[in-house]
């Protein structure tokens, strides 16, 4: 017995419902619109389904005709998408023919051209060249009576099947057939997408990423482009060769150096088009994908698997970062380790969001995959079932708004001596930070101005010595704080490249680079950084008086 789920109908009518409550403007102009013209319409479709299907007959073609109703909301999205109104939407007026064969398909698609003809750019071969979810159709917009244009769809009743049902009817059908072998290999094909989508479920760990995922694969526009051999890959609307090397297999997408299209070399981020061919170029000792590719690939196979290949190559850096970050959460509500680390609870945890062992749950919380909150969430659950009695609800928020309060208090990480809830702000002549020796200056209407002892404008501010304050820095507070430090070096090729990387494995924000090449070839890069204390910014410069032609780094005054 054949079960169909009917997925395609109830989503177009949740999606109708869900607009007319969200969006009762709009929905009520739509329905208003088309109910002005409706038995115009009707007249219309009548008259031209019979022309169609006179034609047909005449050439022995096996067709069943039918209007076809476009849902309200996809009305709405066509009219957003494409900035245009109610009246420019062409397939408001549409029919469709199912046949027998692919074969009936063109055939009958000559006949309705014969009849009426074609607006150019309007048809679409998804027999072809079908979707990434198994949709198969012809589209065609033709011009009909008094140039009014609608649209025609055919395809057969297998097609149909899939379009209306979703996949299930197409395992149902599958299984009608498996004894025909020839069938076999085309149906493994058609199930690919499947497969793979059921892959990407596994790699991903949180339920609201996989359902974008999938959102993102059903609906996205497409591009066909062709491997060297003449394979056709379906990819969403401004893919790059990235996403077709993952498109290909995860290991060719890892391996990637560069790409050709259409024979020539080109940038790994070039959009590609329709037809476009596509020759991937790997390397023996690939250093793997990088993060910038993240900017730009398209489809959420492709981003999923390089953030996979990034999850596995700094497991063990994330799983440290994951512990530091859980350790934090736990401080910060005021309990203890040993009271949330029970093997019980870490169990739970474990068993709810998925994960295989403790390091898997401390790696996902230091890539970012679930966040610490969560996780303390799950444990705190499980600890109120033991400790009902000791409302520990009441004595986290008692400790939150001690911390609110005491936040509030010391916001600028600077305690002025004798003053609470001072205004406070830092000279910008010096940028002060935690490890310099400071002092504080009362101005006028602006609270305390905070410079380092060494500054050059001190000796001004002595002159006035009974406005001088005492301040320190508040050891309990970390604050971001951003710094200009200078560079002098010999110029040479990826001198600039060189600083980013150290920058980005020392995990320091650089705020803005600007590098001057002198006549005498002496290169000088200013850069503005953020650092939590003057260690920091200390193991920062002896970083970068590493790199190689640098010669000089200087904080500026």
């Amino acid at each position: 017995m054949q079960i169909d789920f009917g997925m395609y109908s109830l989503k177009w009518e949740l999606e109708d419902l869900a607009f007319k409550y969200l969006e009762p403007e709009e929905y009520r102009e739509i329905v208003e619109g088309l109910d002005e013209k409706r038995e115009e319409r009707i007249a219309f479709i009548e008259k031209i389904e019979e022309q169609i299907r006179l034609e047909l007959k005449l050439q022995r073609i096996d067709a069943q005709i039918t209007g076809r109703a476009k849902h309200i909301y996809s009305i709405y999205r066509k009219m957003q998408r494409d900035n245009i109104g109610l009246d420019q939407v062409y397939d408001l007026l549409a029919l469709r023919i199912i046949v027998n064969s692919v074969k009936d398909c063109y055939a009958a698609l000559g006949v309705v051209h014969d009849l009426y003809n074609p607006m150019p750019g309007r048809f679409k071969d998804y027999i072809a060249l079908p979707k990434a979810n198994m949709y198969q159709s012809l589209h065609t917009t033709l011009i009909g009576l008094n140039g009014t244009p609608f649209e025609v769809q055919l395809r057969t009743w297998d097609m149909h099947r899939i379009a209306e049902f979703g996949i299930a009817a197409h395992w149902a059908y599958k299984e009608a057939n498996k004894t025909k072998k020839t069938t076999v290999k085309v149906e493994e094909d058609k199930l690919s997408w499947l497969r793979e989508t059921l892959e990407w479920q596994k790699d991903v760990a949180d339920p609201q990423e996989f359902l974008n995922t999938l959102k993102t694969e059903l609906f996205e526009d497409e591009v066909y482009v062709f491997t060297k051999n003449g394979d056709i890959k379906v990819l969403p609307k401004g893919s790059t060769p990235i996403d077709f090397a993952y498109n290909i297999h995860t290991d060719v997408g890892n391996q990637m150096t560069g790409a050709k299209i259409n024979g020539k070399m080109m940038p790994i981020i070039t959009k590609l088009n329709n037809g476009d061919i596509v020759e991937i170029l790997r390397s023996d000792n690939p250093k793997g994908p990088s993060r910038d590719w993240l900017k730009f690939v398209q489809s959420s196979s492709a981003r999923n698997k390089i953030l996979q290949w990034f999850k596995r190559e700094d497991r063990e850096e994330n799983i440290e970062k994951g512990k530091d970050l859980l350790q934090r959460e736990i401080k910060r509500i005021g309990m203890h380790e040993e009271q949330l680390y029970k093997q019980n609870y870490l169990e739970a945890c474990m068993d709810r969001y998925k994960f295989g062992s403790l390091n898997d749950m401390y790696a996902a919380i230091g890539f970012g995959t679930i966040t610490a909150g969560k996780v303390i969430s799950k444990l705190l659950f499980e600890y109120r079932k033991e400790h009902e009695e000791e409302g520990i609800e009441e004595k986290i928020e008692e400790l939150a708004t001690r911390k609110r309060t005491h936040e509030k208090s010391n916001k600028s990480g600077i305690i002025v001596k004798g003053i609470d809830n001072c205004l406070v702000k830092f000279s910008k002549c010096c940028n002060p930070l935690p490890g310099d020796e400071i002092i504080g200056y009362i101005t006028r209407g602006r609270g305390v101005s905070v410079h380092r002892k060494d500054c050059v404008n001190i000796k001004d501010l002595f002159q006035d010595e009974a406005r001088i304050i005492d301040v320190e820095w508040c050891e309990e507070e970390k604050q971001i704080y951003k710094v200009d430090i200078e560079l002098k070096s010999n110029d040479r090729d990826g001198l600039v490249a060189d600083i980013a990387r150290e920058m980005n494995n020392l995990k320091a924000a650089m705020i803005l680079i600007n590098s001057r090449v002198s006549k005498d070839r002496i290169v000088t890069t200013n850069m503005t950084i953020e650092v939590e204390s003057l260690d920091e910014l200390n193991k920062i410069m002896r970083t970068l008086r590493k790199i190689d032609s640098v010669y000089e780094v200087n904080r500026k005054k």
